[in-house]
C-alpha cells in the first residue's frame, strides 16, 4: 500500500459519520434474551455486591456471588454481567466448573454513568439466577481530564 492509497483511505474513514456505540436499558434486555432465550430467571441465588455510590467510574470494585454446591451434578456453569448505558451491554462473562470450588468472581469495571447493573448466573441444568443494582456513579470513567 503506498502513501496516496493510505490518505485516500483515511479520508473515507474520517468523513463517514460515526456514533459512538451506546448500550441503553432496551440494548441490556435484548443482551439477556439472547442469553437466555425463553428460559425464566430467578431472582434468587446470586449476590451482587458493588457500592451504591461511586465517587469515580474508571474503577468500580464488583463482587458476584452465587449460592451452589459446586458439584460435578449440580454447579454454576458461567456468570454473565450486563449494565444500561456503557457502551456495550456485556460487561464480561466467565465461565465456571465444580473445581473452582466457590462460585464468586471477583473484579474492577469501568463505569460511564448512573445505571444498573445485572449479574446472571447460569447453572449446570440450564437454569438462570440473577440479581441487580443500581449504582450512582458521580464522575464518569474516561470523562476526566488528564493533568
Amino acid at each position: 500500500m503506498d502513501r496516496r492509497h493510505f490518505l485516500a483511505g483515511t479520508a473515507v474513514l474520517v468523513l463517514l459519520p460515526f456514533e459512538p456505540a451506546a448500550a441503553t436499558p432496551a440494548a441490556m434486555a435484548e443482551a439477556i434474551r439472547k442469553l437466555v432465550g425463553d428460559a425464566d430467571v430467578r431472582e434468587e441465588r446470586v449476590k451482587l455486591d458493588m457500592p451504591p455510590l461511586i465517587e469515580n467510574g474508571n474503577t468500580v470494585p464488583l463482587t458476584v456471588s452465587v449460592e451452589s454446591p459446586m458439584t460435578v451434578g449440580d454447579y454454576v456453569k458461567a456468570i454473565h454481567v450486563f449494565n444500561e448505558k456503557n457502551p456495550q451491554p456485556n460487561v464480561f462473562s466467565a465461565t465456571l466448573s465444580p473445581r473452582n470450588g466457590k462460585a464468586m468472581i471477583g473484579t474492577r469495571i469501568k463505569l460511564g454513568d448512573s445505571q444498573k447493573i445485572v449479574a446472571i448466573a447460569e447453572t449446570s441444568d440450564g437454569r438462570f439466577w440473577s440479581a441487580s443494582a443500581d449504582v450512582i456513579v458521580t464522575l464518569a470513567a474516561c470523562l476526566e481530564e488528564a493533568t
